[in-house]
């Protein structure tokens, strides 16, 4: 952490700035990846989370991060079997068959496949069958309570180090961070919200055939036992096993982003760990989600600002995208609009699957490097597993087309929904009554104007003038005059206590003299911004495969 804090700050309590470069970031990366492996399952989900943030971390750790999976080695069988019986009653008697050996592997739980009777509670698969449903059965670990409890006590104890450190920015994402982790870990662990979230996103798709999300048996389900029904599929992003099987690859990369611009849009709740580890394709092509611990919900307020934002980003408007990431919360409102709306450009022009020039790239890292020092994106609680959701589905439809058009897809959807109809409506009404507004103020302008001129006449017009300091000038010019005069009184003493024959206690001013010496020379030095390396998915992606 104190590394960490010294690569944001480039110094700690005092000495010369310094520049931190990509490898170092990517050292520091690498050490960290190593850390949160070995600090096991609470700290392996906060590296999840962390890789996708980029209003905490720095693209480098960001590429290190996202190849963190839940690589973590199931418990033992007899404590699983004492979980599932603390929960279902004896084993022999709830399940026909039940394999042993954990098909998946995760940080706060593991995946059994197993076989139930035919008729249990839900849906049938095969009514014909003698031989029994197939199911997976989802068991939280062993005692990961107690872990769990532990480990956000040290997370909540190593925050405040941090934002002793970082700039208020990344203070305010740490701090709604924490807070989201804490939230989101307890509730993956409970398997009751779990399977009320998947019943509800199941029925929000019950009627489109190009998704399949497996029912809960609620039988066999409780707070740390969810029995689902079993689904087969290829894994999505085996795109050379797609091919074979002939899957339109690109239809399929559509059909997500569709799936989530309606549970995130429409819906209002939505699947949100959407890694290649829990979406797989059908044979023909239907799209199977797996793993709903992590399921969140949108507020009407952040439903409205998305499609928005959408809108903004379909007509290509700037003002009004920077606007909407403002009203948000996104995008702090003392950012350079200029300096944003280039990088807004520049995302667009990726999202829509086109080359960005080098050199435009360069211009815009210059820009930002001579007007923005603080961080300009943060973000809000409400938008943390929404953007987790926008970055990790951006991957996977980039992997199964790498010229797949996120802009394209997002306007056709809003334009089938009647959104982009309903903006046009709403800017008329609203244009409407900006004129009436206008209308209104002409006819009252003229009798003030006439009011302000006969008190100009009379020489009875005061004018109040407030200063507004936002940059805190004149609390810094205070500073600097306290300390030079602080400077000059130990100065004169030292020489006058040296000249009088005690040394000891001219050293004393001396010493002194240093430390104020220290402080105003801080007070002067300016911010110096840190080098950054844009992240551009597309193009890293061709870069990986050319290098490959």
């Amino acid at each position: 952490m104190l590394a960490y804090a010294r690569d944001r700050r480039r110094f700690l309590l005092f000495g010369r700035p310094r520049r931190v470069d990509a490898e170092t970031h990517r050292h520091r990366a690498e050490v960290l990846l190593e850390s949160l492996l070995t600090l096991g399952p609470t700290f392996i989900k906060l590296g999840q989370l962390l890789s996708t943030r980029p209003d905490v971390l720095p693209p480098a750790y960001i590429d290190v991060l996202a190849a963190l999976q839940d690589e973590v080695p199931p418990a033992e069988w007899t404590a699983a079997r004492r979980v599932i019986e603390d929960e279902l009653g004896p084993l022999d008697d709830r399940f026909e068959e039940f394999e042993t050996e954990a098909i998946s592997g995760a940080s706060l739980g593991q995946v059994y496949r197993a076989r139930i009777e035919t008729g249990t509670d839900g849906p049938q698969s095969d009514p014909e069958s003698h031989t029994g449903r197939e199911v997976a059965v989802k068991v939280r670990r062993p005692d990961i309570e107690d872990l769990v409890a532990a480990d956000l006590r040290v997370v909540r104890w190593s925050l405040p180090i941090l934002l002793y450190f970082v700039d208020d920015s990344r203070a305010f994402s740490l701090e709604n961070l924490a807070d989201e982790f804490a939230k989101t870990i307890r509730e993956e662990m409970d398997y009751e919200r779990e399977a009320t979230m998947l019943r509800e996103i199941r029925a929000n798709f019950a009627d489109d055939d190009r998704f399949v999300i497996p029912d809960v048996i609620e039988s066999h389900s409780g707070p740390r036992v969810l029995t689902m029904e079993y689904l087969e599929g290829t894994k999505i992003n085996d795109v050379e096993e797609l091919d074979r099987k002939g899957v339109d690859r690109t239809q399929v990369a559509e059909n997500l982003q569709r799936s989530y611009l309606q549970m995130i849009i429409d819906d209002g709740i939505f699947h949100a760990d959407p890694h290649p580890g829990n979406l797989a394709v059908t044979d023909d092509g239907r799209i199977v989600f797996y793993d709903f611990g992590m399921s969140g919900r949108v507020d009407d307020f952040v439903q409205g600002k998305i499609v928005e934002f959408y809108i903004a980003v379909a007509n290509r408007d700037i003002d009004a995208i920077l606007d909407a990431l403002t009203e948000i919360g996104t995008l702090s409102p003392e950012a350079d609009r200029a300096v944003m709306a280039d990088v807004m450009e520049l995302a667009i022009q990726d999202a829509r699957g086109q080359d960005i020039e080098q050199y435009r790239v360069n211009q815009i890292i210059g820009q930002i490097e001579d007007s923005i020092y603080e961080f300009p994106f943060r973000l809000p609680k409400n938008l943390a597993l929404v953007l987790r959701v926008a970055t990790v589905v951006e991957g996977v439809c980039v992997t199964l087309d790498p010229e797949f058009d996120f802009i394209e897809t997002a306007t056709d959807y809003l334009t089938e929904q009647g959104y982009r109809e309903e903006s046009v409506r709403q800017y008329l009404r609203e244009s409407g009554e900006q004129l009436r507004r206008t209308g209104e103020s002409l006819t009252r302008l003229a009798p003030k104007a006439e009011r302000t001129l006969d008190r100009l006449d009379r020489d009875d017009l005061y004018v109040r003038i407030g200063v507004e300091d936002s940059e805190n000038v004149f609390n810094t010019l205070a500073k600097r005059l306290v300390y030079g005069m602080l400077l000059t009184m130990s100065l004169f003493s030292m020489g006058v206590l040296y000249a009088l024959g005690a040394p000891e206690a001219s050293v004393v001013a001396a010493v002194f003299s240093v430390a104020v010496t220290i402080q105003l020379y801080r007070s002067f030095r300016k911010p110096r911004s840190t080098r950054v390396r844009p992240q551009f998915t597309r193009q890293n992606l061709r870069q990986r495969r050319g290098d490959e």
